[in-house]
């Protein structure tokens, strides 16, 4: 098989190096890859890395704004959830008679639901389309299916003419969702050699993350003045213009499918049968791998006990963001008396926490830089931790910096400034616990991902549910400094693992030694 793209004796595909994009190839050549002359390989304008810089940024760009998309709808439904039981003010009151708590007669804990079962659709998605991308169909025939049926059953949600309807349809948008918070990853990796993907990757890895954070402050100013259906009506057109984007300008960036693609071209051009991709000759079955990927993710969480740790971290982090979306109604708007749409503008502190840490990215590819100088081009996994431990001092001191201005006669200003190190510290958590399960676990990267992925939806979608029963119970500093307590417990672990990580890899039967 040519330089340029190659199949590992595990049959996973490995992207081409800088060096062999430049090789110049073609089909007649083929015989001096395993003596085939009717193996198709790679040539250079075949190789996504070879496209032009804007061509794949504007990639990366629209994938990236349809991941926000897809992790806004998880907690666009929030603002108005928490809003059907405040009496606060008559715009509040006159909403909530249009409310879907009192449209569909049912408890606060039920419709909070709504969030919990869209998340945990997006955690189980993976396990579906992760395969189902690499097997079969690629990148793009995902990314569009994905969001056509995400459009399509985004309008039983809308219309949803009793509690049931409305709450299956959001665990199924979620699992159509999800293809965008498992497959995208690789589509970043496809465009970019490693010497120039922490900026892309860093774009992408920040989207689920903004997403979230917009959906409140989007559905503050809907429902300050509409109904609640509006709220999903204003994201059916956003998903329709996503749409449009990923069919017009995201191409397939996949290279065992572009040449599978290749081989059918030639087949038909040539008249000659026999010309074949590796993708056509790969055995098992779609159901088979679907198989592997939903058990080996967690074997993974059973038996190494650094990726458990790891998760678990990542897991509570998430599920302290989503019970954020039913605690700043209670600080903001219980306690400091604001109506919808100023209570959502108080989601700005986490992101502008977001942004200002995308903004450091410059500075951690320089350190990248010295420290792959240091280690002749192979460094350990263990130095994308670096940024981890940033982020573990900054989460929990954000949160306590939250708890203890909750007050009533503390300036509101106050919790939001404090809001910002947090947003801070999930970037920094994030980006470098993923990075590192990546290279860590590489050879089973997408199962180490996936296992991530699982228990993070699971806090995600279970910290809501009880998050109003623990405020009224701990009141807003209590609550807010237990969750700050709990992050505080798991901050030692970039730091840990960054020194004995090595070791404990060399023992695992999972990690790359």
């Amino acid at each position: 098989m040519s330089a340029l793209t190659r199949i590992s004796e595990s049959g996973s595909f490995t992207q081409p190096n800088d060096d062999a994009a430049t090789i110049k190839t073609d089909v007649s050549t083929s015989q001096d890859a395993e003596g085939d002359p009717h193996l198709v390989v790679l040539e250079p304008q075949d190789n996504p890395q070879n496209m032009s810089l804007f061509r794949r940024w504007l990639a990366v760009l629209i994938i990236s704004s349809a991941s926000l998309c897809v992790t806004c709808d998880s907690s666009i439904a929030s603002h108005f959830i928490s809003h059907f039981w405040s009496r606060l003010t008559v715009l509040q009151a006159a909403f909530t008679e249009q409310g879907a708590a009192q449209t569909f007669h049912v408890s606060h804990e039920v419709t909070i639901l709504g969030i919990s079962l869209y998340v945990i659709g997006l955690g189980i998605g993976p396990l579906l389309v992760g395969p189902l991308s690499e097997l079969y169909a690629g990148r793009n025939v995902v990314y569009q299916a994905s969001y056509v049926f995400f459009f399509i059953f985004t309008f039983p949600v809308v219309f949803a003419p009793n509690i049931a309807v409305f709450l299956v349809f959001r665990l199924i948008t979620g699992f159509c969702g999800s293809a965008f918070l498992s497959v995208a990853g690789g589509s970043v990796s496809d465009m970019f050699p490693n010497s120039s993907i922490a900026s892309p990757m860093a774009v992408y890895t920040i989207s689920p993350f903004i997403g979230p954070v917009a959906g409140p402050l989007i559905a503050g100013f809907i429902n300050q003045h509409l109904y609640w259906e509006w709220t999903y009506r204003v994201q059916l057109c956003w998903i329709f213009v996503e749409l449009l984007m990923l069919a017009t300008f995201v191409p397939e960036t996949y290279v065992p499918v572009i040449l599978k693609k290749k081989a059918k071209r030639l087949r038909e051009s040539t008249g000659d049968s026999k010309f074949y991709a590796p993708l056509d000759r790969r055995e098992g079955s779609l159901a088979s791998a679907i198989i592997v990927s939903c058990y080996t993710p967690f074997q993974l969480l059973l038996f190494d006990r650094m990726a458990l740790l790891l998760d678990s971290w990542n897991a509570l982090i998430l599920g302290i963001l989503y019970l954020a979306f039913q605690a700043f109604p209670i600080i903001f708007g219980d306690i400091h008396g604001f109506n919808m749409q100023t209570t959502g503008l108080t989601f700005i502190g986490i992101g502008l926490g977001m942004l200002s840490a995308i903004s450091t990215q410059p500075l951690w590819n320089r350190l990248y830089a010295r420290e792959t100088a240091k280690y002749n081009g192979d460094p350990p996994p263990e130095m994308r931790l670096i940024m981890g431990q940033v982020g573990a001092i900054l989460v929990p001191v954000g949160l306590f910096w939250l708890a203890f201005t909750t007050y009533p006669q503390v300036h509101w200003i106050a919790p939001i400034i404090a809001s910002v190190p947090f947003g801070s510290g999930i970037y920094f958590v994030f980006t470098s616990t993923f990075t590192y399960l990546v290279t860590a676990y590489r050879p089973i990267a997408a199962s180490a991902m996936a296992s991530n992925s699982a228990m993070r939806s699971a806090f995600a979608a279970a910290f809501p549910l009880f998050a109003g029963a623990m405020y009224d119970r701990l009141g807003t500093v209590g609550a807010t400094a237990l969750l700050a307590g709990l992050a505080t417990l798991m901050a030692p672990l970039p730091f840990i693992f960054y020194r004995i990580g090595a070791r404990l890899r060399k023992s695992s039967r999972f990690a790359a030694h």
